[in-house]
């Protein structure tokens, strides 16, 4: 595949909206100079951290989207712009159920799309009449974001906005600056009236307007806007902080970096596959497989973390549809989709969306009880607490065992591979492993494999490339009372966090 370069011009800008001290004073970017060997260039990508905001996020873990709006009633997922407004009219609105329901499943923070597409808002904003300020609902009074944001403070969850730059109802959009000024001036509006937001996400749909002209966002002028209202908000997805996984599957790739090259972070890349149902193929897709390994960065003009965030609905669709209340994914799969987005360094986006009574529907609620049970049941219990534990060449091995994400083992010289024995103590049946490296030092691990110890022999359980910020594998259930970890290949010398091996929750 050709690489291609940004200009310098816009490679500054860009870094200079993601660019931030990590608490270690690390930074999260890197520049590369023509003098640069391999040597440097991995250096420099072992060395790269997380900002301190891509941090927080990234240990979220789980988050969730609320796709609501006037195609909740019409029962589509883009609407037109064009649709009566007058239908919509939740007569039993809870904000509270829908941020309840996803902090019962284990979701740390929420986004609620403010404005999709259809050009719909679910705050009353002053600068368009296509808002809730003009249907039925609590007479014209009412204001869905406020409701959210208030739920999500009572519950101590985070909270984040999405709004559609693609606008299909505003008479402005193709006229590139009208449009942006409305869009900044809509934005201001959320960003100013609900408190703290957490997050804010963009998409990449667009299209032409009613002028015939194709709407040319201006993306740095409203990452210039969010980094001065919201300083500590992520912009996710069309943004500086956090990218698309590349597929709304749920299915992250099995080896995944958040230390790329600069080049990979062309918008016009994303906005190609926004939003369209984009599987992972064994040859590759228009997002890659391999976006971060040697030889991508080997040639990248600067290095910069940019970590993946995984969207999946729980739905067949994005909105809620009657036909669908039997299509809930079952919490085997919510667990499948676990285990493809967390389990491989990123964050889970689950969307779930409410229905037209304006309540997370009870098909959604059960199933993602369940999930949260299995959860809980499958990682209760580390099985390797207590172990004893040799590293040659490593030290503080006890801190694998320790709970933390911020304490580490390492090798004790320049190693950038090692083996970790850990003797159970008696025979002990598991079929899932866990390993964390600590980000804040940065991401190493490239290779490692798991392996237990049999009839006077070692025997490999399984296998990975990346680890980051946590890695989870499934197997077929082995019984042992030993085992080791081998790091087989290291950006520098390799750390682990936290080291575990448990047994899947019955039935799954």
């Amino acid at each position: 595949m050709k690489k291609i370069f940004l200009p310098a011009f816009v490679l500054l800008r860009m870094v200079s909206f993601a660019q931030d001290n990590n608490v270690s004073g690390n930074r999260n970017y890197a520049s590369i100079s023509s003098g640069d060997k391999e040597a440097d260039i991995i250096r420099k990508a072992a060395t790269v951290v997380p900002s301190t905001r891509q941090l927080h996020w990234q240990q979220l873990e789980l988050t969730a989207f609320f796709h609501f709006g006037i195609n909740s009633f019409t029962n589509r997922e883009w609407g037109d712009g064009k649709e009566d407004i007058s239908k919509f009219n939740p007569s039993l609105l809870d904000a509270g159920q829908w941020v309840k329901t996803a902090k019962e499943a284990g979701i740390k923070q929420v986004i609620v799309t403010a404005k999709h597409h259809d050009g719909f808002c679910l705050w009353p904003s002053q600068y368009t009449e296509h808002s809730v300020k003009n249907t039925p609902w609590k007479n014209g009074k009412g204001d869905v974001v406020k409701e959210v944001a208030e739920a999500c403070k009572q519950y101590g969850m985070g909270f984040g906005v999405y709004l559609s730059p693609w606008d299909r109802n505003s008479p402005l959009y193709g006229d590139s600056e009208k449009y942006n000024t409305y869009f900044e001036n809509q934005l201001t509006e959320l960003l100013t009236r609900y408190g703290k937001v957490d997050e804010v996400w963009f998409d990449g749909a667009n299209g032409e307007g009613p002028n015939g002209k194709k709407q040319v966002y201006n993306f740095n002028a409203w990452y210039t806007l969010i980094r001065k209202l919201q300083p500590g908000a992520i912009i996710a997805i069309m943004g500086p902080d956090v990218r698309w996984v590349g597929t709304e599957s749920g299915e992250g790739r099995a080896t995944e970096w958040s230390v790329l090259p600069v080049d990979a972070q062309l918008q016009d890349k994303i906005a190609a596959g926004s939003q369209k149902d984009i599987t992972f193929a064994p040859n590759g897709n228009m997002m890659e497989n391999d976006l971060g390994s040697r030889d991508k960065i080997i040639n990248a003009k600067a290095l910069i973390w940019y970590p993946a965030e995984t969207d999946v609905s729980i739905r067949p669709g994005w909105f809620y549809h009657p036909s669908e209340n039997d299509k809930v994914k079952s919490p085997a799969e919510l667990m499948d989709i676990y285990f493809s987005s967390v389990g491989r360094n990123s964050v889970l986006l689950l969307n779930i969306p409410p229905d037209t009574r304006g309540l997370i529907n009870e098909n959604d609620v059960d199933a993602l009880r369940s999930w949260k049970k299995n959860i809980d049941e499958t990682f209760k219990t580390n099985l390797v607490k207590g172990a004893a534990i040799q590293s040659a060449n490593g030290t503080n091995t006890a801190l694998m065992l320790d709970g933390k994400n911020d304490t580490y083992w390492s090798v004790t010289g320049n190693d950038t591979t090692a083996t970790i024995e850990f003797d159970l103590k008696s025979a002990k049946a598991f079929d899932v492993l866990l390993l964390q490296e600590n980000i804040r030092i940065g991401q190493r691990v490239e290779k490692f494999s798991l392996e237990y110890f049999d009839n006077n022999e070692w025997k490999k359980i399984t296998e990975g490339t990346t680890v980051g910020y946590k890695r989870l594998l499934r197997f077929p259930p082995v019984t042992a009372g030993k085992v080791r970890l081998n790091i087989e290949s290291s950006r520098l010398n390799p750390t682990i966090a936290e080291f575990g091996l448990y047994k899947l929750a019955s039935g799954l």
